[in-house]
């Protein structure tokens, strides 16, 4: 269910309290929440996936990404949450995609090489093209 990106980011549909656990026990540092709470009826609340990480030695963020796109802050935010953590990072979101655009623009704006974002992305199932044009945007910034 976690499809690696890199080797310390993965990214995930929906989790759920046994998810907290086995990423636990798998050394998870981090779990990121890119899903807005309320999206859906079945979702686990984010407070709840919280307290079970924080219960199990993991952080926790939040960067919740509607359907309307993502903003400036919120890259920022991926930015900031994967650079203070040094050991594996899971993020997840509905199916997984938002949490892997966002991860892709955040290593666009400190300059990553795109194409191999790109393929990593596409290795772990999800296309990044939908937001292509804005890493390129994000990557000439970073220059």
């Amino acid at each position: 269910m976690f499809r690696q990106l890199t080797d310390r980011v993965f990214a995930s549909p929906q989790i759920t309290l046994d998810d907290v656990a086995q990423a636990a026990e798998a050394g998870f540092a981090l779990i990121i929440n890119n899903r807005p709470e309320g999206e859906s009826d079945d979702q686990t609340p984010g407070e709840v996936i919280e307290a079970a990480a924080k219960a199990a030695g993991m952080a926790y963020v939040a960067i919740p990404i509607s359907h309307a796109g993502f903003s400036p802050t919120q890259v920022a935010a991926m930015v900031d949450a994967l650079k203070q953590n040094e050991g594996p990072v899971l993020a997840y979101c509905r199916s997984g995609t938002r949490s892997t655009l966002l991860w892709a623009l955040a290593q666009a704006s400190t300059g990553a090489d795109l194409d191999g974002v790109t393929m990593k992305a596409l290795q772990a199932g999800y296309d990044v093209s939908p937001v292509r044009p804005l890493m390129d945007m994000l990557a000439a910034q970073a220059k």
